[in-house]
């Protein structure tokens, strides 16, 4: 092949290669997410009756079943029993399987394996299991998801290894997360709000919700590609409360305006990216792509700012005889 010939045909491999690269940075992102929720059968279930806790249950869980989203809900069956209700908040329970969910383990009473130790936390996890075993065998189903309070997987990486070693034992698989717009802190001052009738501000911490998780989303969307090298199906994390009930089905529609579709836990479970190498050991729970990250060295960095004002309205309302003002403070 002559010289000129040869340069030719490198430059139109070349314009090949450009156009295709082109394309593939165009393309749309095949997102897909698995929903799960914790804190059942309700993240404020000491504040709310049982009758509440079923109300809220059954809206939550109507808005996913006609939206056919499949979900997974932790949960902590310390909160089944308040004198008088634990049928009744048994039965919210139940409403999950019946609605055609699944039920995962997220320990007796939400202790942090960081806090209390290797032995009381198993021995937690083991306490947790009684009634949901229970209400999956009669429905020939086992007890296969377990969620860390606080996502805390251990201080060190031997109470780590040693603490998934015996999950694995009694037939568990960790859901991981790596999506979470800190849902909760939202909920109690969301709950305080309507409780008071303020709607206004009901509506601004709806917004602001939204908002911030669509900011989540975006900011973890770049760091799998930065870290990883491409978006794995992502898990989200929720928590079973009124604001959920009353506004999930919005935050389904952002999430596919952002071209996600909707996954099981097990689907979710099935990315490669849940086998990477991970190390990651610390005080402070995180998400696993965080886990992924600072394993490889490159700790994340440029995350979205949680709003201010909403983390001072919780702390408001954790003190003795709180009272919080009408009006929201300016973002």
């Amino acid at each position: 092949m002559k010289p000129h010939s040869v340069l030719l045909a490198i430059l139109c491999t070349l314009c090949l290669l450009a156009t295709s690269s082109s394309a593939q940075a165009t393309k749309q992102p095949d997102r897909q997410v698995a929903v799960t929720i914790d804190d059942l059968p309700a993240g404020m279930s000491d504040r709310l009756p049982a009758a509440d806790i079923t109300a809220m249950t059954a809206k939550l869980l109507g808005t996913l079943r006609d939206q056919k989203i499949p979900a997974v809900g932790f949960v902590n069956e310390r909160k089944l029993y308040k004198l008088g209700e634990v049928d009744e908040r048994i039965k919210a329970l139940q409403m999950w399987l019946d609605y055609g969910f699944d039920l995962g383990n997220h320990t007796f009473s939400h202790p942090s394996l960081n806090q209390v130790g290797l032995k009381a936390w198993e021995d937690d996890v083991i306490q947790g299991e009684s009634v949901i075993k229970l209400l999956l065998a009669q429905r020939n189903k086992k007890l296969r998801y377990f969620r860390h309070p606080f996502l805390d997987t251990g201080r060190d990486l031997q109470t780590r290894r040693q603490a998934e070693a015996f999950l694995v034992e009694r037939g568990y698989r960790i859901a991981p997360v790596t999506l979470d717009g800190w849902d909760w802190m939202y909920a109690g001052v969301y709950e305080d709000a309507k409780k008071r009738g303020d709607t206004a501000l009901q509506q601004d911490l709806v917004k602001s919700y939204l908002s911030y998780h669509d900011a989540v989303c975006a900011y973890t969307e770049k760091l799998a590609v930065q870290t990883i090298g491409y978006e794995p199906k992502q898990i989200l994390l929720l928590h079973a409360s009124q604001l959920e009930a009353d506004h999930i089905g919005e935050l389904m529609d952002m999430l596919r305006k952002r071209g996600y579709r909707f996954i099981t836990l097990e689907e979710a479970l099935g990315d490669q990216a849940y086998s990477l190498p991970d190390m990651y050991v610390g005080e402070e729970g995180t998400g696993w792509l965080d886990h992924w990250a600072i394993t490889i060295g490159k700790p994340p960095q440029g995350a979205p700012v949680f709003p201010q004002w909403v983390i001072d309205r919780s702390k408001v309302l954790q003190l003795p005889q709180a009272t919080v003002p009408v009006t929201p403070p300016a973002q």
